[in-house]
């Protein structure tokens, strides 16, 4: 089968390798419908590797070279053991995320931050391919109602939906997303169905602060051109935004959220970022301000799966580019050349 691989940085390869085997017991075989390109799959693209292991992966066994892509869609063609409600031919979102299972996290139902864990794209062959192999616990099957595009969003809508139940987020709220890029906009679809009062980004691209006006979004400043903590103070009565949520990863805008978010707030760092940050204990203390992070989502794809047919999330906005995975490798460069053309992209090893 064909599969779009990644070697090392600047290095992806549409190759020919080995069918998934058999899957175990633990494990389900897809048929991939479509695929979305996440910033971690770009940065590894760019300077990786990060997330991917060069050696052996401790859960998984596996090393590079593999496919790239964790958020994806597909047809159930081959199961390792029964999953009530699902069968093979199912449509089904998959949740990319490999457990251990005997943790005492994985007991705790936590099961994304196990010790061991790892990622379907990062620690296995991912989506970029035309089969894959999943975690069978993680499969939500497909409603008519919810196209298989579309459903292939569902894990970085889980992303936004997780790091808002993380931040609290309560109907009335004020609450200020530092990034409109995918997860930045997960995060604000999520907000807005918490019934929050205000909803303010803090975006650099105009053409992303334009569409996050289309979604409901209250206000979105440019951080170049505004003093945006002032402006967000001003707008919530002089008292500063409920929650603060940073979906960009960069340090400084971390120490940003915590002198912005209001006394007694709340910040959530959702942006994988690297390097440090240095806060000044007393804007924690004497504020009683919270700082928590959080790491993709648990047990939210079904949630939004369900979202998704109700109607309550309607996630077109989101998706801005299909292509078929033998662009994949244009796709990459193109996307790191320009992030203003793209919000969501999404492959598919079918054609288009």
């Amino acid at each position: 089968m064909k599969a779009l691989r990644w070697h090392g940085a600047g290095d992806l390869r549409l190759e020919e390798v080995p069918e998934p085997p058999e899957p175990r017991a633990h494990e389900a075989v897809l048929e991939v419908s479509w695929c979305g390109v996440c910033g971690t799959d770009l940065h590894e693209f760019l300077e990786g590797p990060h997330m991917i292991r060069p050696a052996p992966h401790p859960l998984t066994g596996v090393s590079p070279p593999l496919a790239l892509g964790h958020e994806l869609s597909g047809t159930v063609v081959a199961l390792g053991a029964d999953v009530p409600g699902i069968a093979v031919g199912d449509r089904v979102a998959a949740d990319p995320v490999w457990r251990c299972g005997v943790c005492f996290w994985c007991a705790r139902g936590e099961y994304h931050i196990c010790p061991r864990s790892g990622s379907v794209g990062l620690a296995s062959p991912g989506g970029f391919a035309e089969r894959v192999t999943v975690p069978v616990s993680g499969l939500t099957r497909l409603p008519d109602a919810v196209p298989d595009d579309l459903a292939a969003l569902a894990e970085p809508l889980a992303v936004g939906l997780h790091a808002v139940t993380r931040a609290g987020v309560r109907a009335g709220d004020n609450v200020l997303v530092l990034g409109g890029g995918p997860i930045g906009f997960a995060v604000v679809l999520a907000a807005r169905l918490a019934g929050v009062a205000g909803l303010y980004v803090s975006e650099p691209l105009a053409p992303r602060r334009e569409k996050l006006l289309g979604v409901g979004v209250t206000e979105a400043f440019d951080p170049a051109a505004v003093d945006v903590r002032r402006e967000v103070f001003l707008r919530t009565g002089r008292i500063g935004p409920d929650a603060v949520i940073d979906a960009t990863g960069v340090p400084a805008l971390a120490e940003q959220a915590v002198a912005t978010v209001r006394r007694g707030g709340r910040v959530v760092l959702a942006g994988v970022g690297h390097g440090s940050v240095r806060f000044d204990m007393g804007q924690l203390v004497f504020y009683e301000r919270a700082v928590l992070g959080t790491l993709g989502s648990a047990f939210d794809i079904p949630r939004v799966v369900d979202l998704l047919r109700t109607g309550r999330l309607d996630a077109t906005p989101l998706l801005t580019g299909r292509f078929s995975l033998a662009e994949g490798a244009g796709v990459f460069a193109d996307l790191t050349a320009d992030r203003a053309r793209h919000l969501k992209v999404v492959l598919t090893p079918k054609g288009l």
